[in-house]
């Protein structure tokens, strides 16, 4: 309540002077002496915190209550006008032109023994001096922040424009158009060093959804005054601010010029990168002397000097101005980038417009982790508000552009459009299919129906031989807050003669603090490490192509009860209820593709010696029952989210995540043999970032059975091993070598993984290497425990998105293990 309190209360005069019964508009255009257009110039009113920027074609407009203002007008490398405006009792138009500003040179200046501007060093040392102080002058404040973003395409290859692209992405016959449009209002409310709140009031999208955004006020939010400038989904390292504690040994500081705004000393510093390829801005920053603040900076990042991410350039334009006494606050922000894919050129810009500063407002525990709220009526507003609303008029292009893809909605909200799309989206295409899987939807999207890929349905293995596994999901979506989902499966294999089918099916009914319940029943195939080995594509594979099945299989006849829901914010607990009457199966099968001299298949039973014939039948286990029951309780601490009008999204936290784990056997309930209690406590942390190095992640894990009178082979606890060449490393916590079944542990162990991601900080030096934009991973494992102590793994890799080669060493003991490479390549 106190939220939505504050949001209407800020957005009462989100982009409004002070109240009033009418208001009036001040508009024009801004150009320069040869009548060009200057874009996203700055336009606010002195001793005020209301303003707007300019469009690309240098309009602009706003509202006003009656009276007389002294009206800015400021934009990079233009003399700074001021105009006396007064509103009576209609819309004022106010066109203008601005002067360039000449910078000039200082009498006294001079350079070093080592050919440095002395003058400018002397400025950027009173400036570094005073940077903690302008980073924490500021404890906490709100705003209202309007967030416009727009993305072109400026050409496309001709063949593919012939091929009808040109019509999909309503381009012109040159391959040029808006691809897609997002602006939106929102209240802003920060407290140092890093609590956001934001709450979006209103937003509108028009379309292809782009690869990247900065549609949040938060992905707006670098601050310069940091030592590292991060800029969202551009690179993983970030980038050394020009003001930071130790920018002398990235820049050399160059003083353009020295001129006279508003009564203040501005000096202009060109940036100039010490050594090329060192993760740095090229441009200008402008200082205001005495404060030793910065007053404007206009800043470029390019692929040719960094590894940057989707662009190959980007641009960095913020322009600050007095809130209070001394106190400057960012008015615009803006980040204009360039890129080409495929053959397609691209450009866009993300512009932030910040009003109605206000210090020190929030209550006391106004900061509890929600760090977006989407208001529920947010992308419900129609063209009227958005012309009212909007600070920066939209250009001719654009506001065509909306209107035709505003009809292209209406239209595609037909029932015609509806029944050709529907059939069109549930049209079975083969290869995606194989890969991917199918789905098909009903027309409100309420119902769907998901098919497993054909890689997952057809297998073969040593257990079961020829099998078919055939799996879908069905779901069924009852209101914004509420679903659930059935997976029936059934499989066979004709190896072994054994038919299974078993169901799971869960239970949505609170998105708002992850409450769900499971329910599972039948009998099926199972692995006998149940963290996973490999799947059933890859073990096909293995077992066809090099006699190497890889996977030990039992059955089990079982039903499982579990729930789970958010206790508090960051405290998850999760419980389940299972029993399972497990039984013993042995290879029937041993066709392969490929006969192998060197490799013969192996027996069922993984304790088995590797000299055990295929058809061994030792004995691993009796038949047996469990009933079990298993709890955990996750904290995240400082858990942050963003509220969706149907659920909350959870975002990775910045400090590490302690998971708690306790199961226990209970014997006698429904026959049960088994009788054990394990408990296991593990803490991790992904993407811990280390500065211009990259980052780390790491995850350590320890456990023991504190009672284990009764304990089965599938009772212990497994670790994420592999073998084979392929591996998954879509998380910290998996071994490269490690078997699947040889270290299971039935007493106390101890694992430890840490990796560290350079994300090109070595490889960005080397000149022919650095177009490829690879990121550069060393890591390391470990494993103990009472019957195999001392296991690890050292390793280091190469990866370019999805793609990703290691190479390294494991050890048993102090003696080599396994050595060899590893690969990943997007398919599981």
């Amino acid at each position: 309540m106190r939220i939505l309190l504050l949001s209407v209360f800020i957005l009462s005069g989100a982009f409004t002077f002070k109240a009033s019964a009418q208001q009036f508009v001040l508009s024009g255009h801004i150009a320069d002496q040869k009548h060009n257009p200057i874009a996203f110039a700055a336009v606010y009113i002195r001793n005020s915190t209301y303003g707007t920027t300019s469009n690309e074609e240098g309009a602009y407009k706003f509202k006003l209550d009656p009276g007389t203002y002294n009206v800015v007008y400021r934009f990079v490398g233009y003399k700074e006008r001021v105009e006396k405006v007064t509103i009576t009792d209609r819309d004022v138009l106010l066109n203008l032109q601005m002067e360039d500003d000449i910078f000039q040179l200082r009498q006294v200046s001079g350079k070093d023994k080592k050919g440095r501007d002395t003058a400018a060093m002397d400025i950027m040392r009173k400036v570094i001096n005073k940077r903690e102080y302008h980073l924490n002058e500021i404890k906490s404040y709100s705003c209202v922040v309007y967030v416009k973003g727009v993305q072109k395409l400026t050409s496309a290859p001709k063949a593919l424009l012939r091929q009808g692209v040109a019509k999909v992405l309503a381009l012109d016959t040159n391959g040029r158009g808006i691809l897609y449009q997002s602006e939106s209002i929102s209240t802003f409310n920060y407290e140092r060093p890093n609590k956001v709140k934001e709450v979006n009031i209103s937003t509108r999208m028009a379309g292809i959804t782009p690869t990247f955004s900065y549609n949040k006020v938060s992905d707006l939010q670098g601050n310069f005054y940091e030592n590292i400038f991060t800029v969202h989904g551009l690179s993983s390292r970030g980038f050394v601010s020009p003001v930071a504690s130790n920018a002398f040994s990235y820049y050399r500081f160059k003083l353009v010029g020295v001129s006279q705004i508003n009564g203040q000393t501005i000096d202009k510093i060109e940036l100039q990168p010490r050594r090329q390829h060192d993760p740095v801005f090229r441009g200008n920053i402008y200082i205001v002397e005495g404060d030793w603040r910065l007053y404007s900076v206009d800043l470029q990042l390019t692929s040719k000097d960094n590894v940057l991410n989707l662009v190959d350039t980007m641009k960095i334009s913020q322009q600050y101005v007095p809130i209070r006494d001394s106190t400057w606050m960012p008015v615009a922000i803006e980040y204009d980038y360039k890129g080409t894919v495929l053959g397609f050129k691209f450009e866009g810009y993300y512009l932030g417009i910040y009003n109605n500063y206000k210090f020190n407002v929030e209550p006391p525990g106004f900061y509890n982790g929600e760090v977006l709220r989407i208001d529920t009526a947010a992308n419900l507003k129609d063209a009227d508000y958005w012309y009212n609303h909007r600070p920066v008029p939209l250009t001719a292009t654009e506001t065509r552009d909306f209107q035709k893809k505003d009809s292209i909605a209406a239209v595609q909200k037909t029932k015609p459009y509806l029944d050709s799309l529907h059939k069109s989206k549930n049209r079975l295409l083969v290869i995606p299919y194989t890969v991917f899987g199918f789905t098909a939807t009903s027309h409100d999207h309420k119902d769907s129906l998901y098919v497993y890929p054909f890689i997952q349905t057809l297998y073969y293995n040593t257990v079961e031989g020829l099998g078919l596994n055939l799996k879908v999901r069905y779901t069924k979506v009852l209101d914004d807050f509420r679903k659930y989902s059935i997976t029936p499966n059934i499989r066979y294999g004709w190896g072994n003669k054994l038919f299974s089918a078993n169901v799971h099916s869960s239970y949505t009914y609170d998105p708002f603090h992850a409450g769900e319940f499971f329910l599972d029943f039948g009998n099926d195939i199972l692995d006998l490490n149940n963290v996973g080995t490999r799947s059933l594509y890859f073990n096909t594979l293995s077992t066809l192509l090099s006699n190497n099945n890889y996977v030990k299989y039992y059955r089990s006849e079982y039903g499982n009860l579990g729930y789970k829901h958010e206790l508090a914010n960051g405290v998850l607990w999760t419980a389940f209820l299972s029993y399972a009457n497990r039984t013993q199966l042995f290879n029937t099968s041993y066709g392969h593709i490929f006969t192998s001299k060197t490799r013969r298949y192996t027996s069922n039973n993984p304790l088995a010696p590797e000299t055990a014939p295929a058809d061994d039948s030792s004995i691993l286990f009796p038949q047996n029952q469990a009933f079990t029951f298993n709890t955990s309780i996750n904290f995240t601490f400082d858990q942050q989210y963003i509220t969706r009008p149907t659920g909350k999204i959870y975002i990775p936290s910045q400090y590490p995540t302690l998971t708690v784990n306790y199961r226990k056997a209970i014997p006698g309930v429904f026959g049960s043999d088994a009788n054990y209690d394990f408990a296991s406590v593990d803490i991790s942390k992904e993407h811990i970032r280390l500065g211009l190095a990259g980052y780390s992640s790491f995850k350590l894990t320890g456990g023991d059975f504190f009672t284990h009178k009764t304990l089965y082979y599938m009772d212990y606890n497994h670790f994420l091993g592999n073998q084979g060449t392929t591996f998954d490393p879509t998380y910290v916590g998996s071994f490269h070598f490690l078997p699947f079944y040889t270290y299971s542990a039935n007493g106390g162990y101890l694992e430890a993984h840490y990796q560290h991601n350079f994300s090109g900080f070595i490889l960005n030096q080397i000149p022919f290497i650095r177009k490829f934009k690879l990121e550069e991973i060393i890591g390391a494992n470990y494993l103990t425990e009472k019957n195999n102590p001392n296991y690890s793994e050292f390793y280091f890799g190469l990866q370019r998105l999805i793609f990703r080669i290691d190479y390294g060493v494991s050890y048993a003991g102090n003696k080599k293990y396994i050595q060899g490479i590893r690969i990943f390549y997007g398919i599981r």
